[in-house]
């Protein structure tokens, strides 16, 4: 791979995509979608940045490749007319393969590709790197997760009895079933709703968890403890500073699963360096 022109490219990209396309223009691609002057012009000055930032002057190539695959990459997204994350995603990260293959078909060597591949892939200690990473991030949240379901229910019923509006003659504490027919809004429903609304954190709660845990076993990797000991200082004095119904409940919870995180994460990353060395 050509490092220097893909940063070139990289740059080039980053200030034309994000820096020098005004709101406008964005908002004039998503109403006319193909239709828009806003949308080639854009990819007309994506390909100018392009071109100059290679270095490539004699080289029709990359300018033409640039033009005609963010053409279709942006038209695409504007029919798809949907400004979330996942879209957004998809689409960086289709200019960036162009990018790198753009790179890549300049110092294509099929040999070295190949060796590089078997070196890396034959290498052990580059599954104990892939197999440490995906632990921590997913499997090991789902134990925690699991090991700290009692806690999390208890804090959900007690919101659920602090938050639900009072009902004559009705005790939330009691089943559905003992409850009146004439009930206007039945507790289950009561119930279900503040269940709902507690695990409306869940996916925050579970991003939180994976940044912190392959931060943390990065730390440990790097040899950085110092660091472990600021992140976790930090997040216990945010949780302590929330001023909320069942504040001690949630953060006595929430500590409870960080330290739990953290010494899982911190213990696997100390095993994987001595299988390392």
């Amino acid at each position: 791979m050509e490092l220097n022109l893909l940063l070139r490219l990289l740059v080039a990209h980053l200030l034309t995509d994000f820096i020098f396309q005004p709101k406008s223009w964005v908002k004039d691609r998503e109403e006319k979608q193909g239709k828009s002057i806003k949308l080639y012009l854009h990819v007309l000055v994506t390909t100018v940045f392009a071109y100059i930032f290679s270095g490539q002057y004699n080289n029709w190539v990359i300018p033409l490749v640039i033009f005609v695959s963010h053409l279709i990459i942006d038209y695409i997204k504007s029919k798809v007319n949907k400004d979330n994350f996942n879209y957004f995603i998809a689409d960086q990260l289709a200019h960036l393969l162009v990018i790198v293959l753009l790179s890549v078909s300049f110092s294509w060597n099929c040999k070295a590709v190949l060796s590089f591949a078997n070196d890396t892939f034959g290498n052990y200690k580059f599954w104990i790197l892939v197999a440490g990473y995906l632990f921590v991030s997913w499997p090991l949240g789902i134990i925690i997760g699991k090991a700290t379901q009692k806690w999390r229910d208890q804090i959900t019923r007690e919101s659920i009895l602090n938050s639900a509006p009072t009902l004559p003659g009705i005790d939330i504490s009691e089943p559905a079933e003992n409850q009146s027919e004439e009930q206007p809004q039945p507790v289950a429903e009561v119930i279900k709703s503040g269940e709902e609304q507690e695990l409306g954190l869940a996916s925050a709660g579970k991003w939180i968890g994976i940044c912190e845990r392959v931060m943390i076993l990065t730390f440990v990797l790097m040899g950085q403890y110092t660091a472990i000991g600021f992140l976790m200082t930090a997040k216990s004095i945010l949780r302590f500073s929330e001023k909320e119904a069942n504040t001690q409940l949630k953060t006595e919870y929430v500590l409870v699963g960080t330290l739990v995180s953290f010494a899982t994460s911190a213990m696997i990353g100390v095993l994987m360096n001595l299988t390392l060395k």
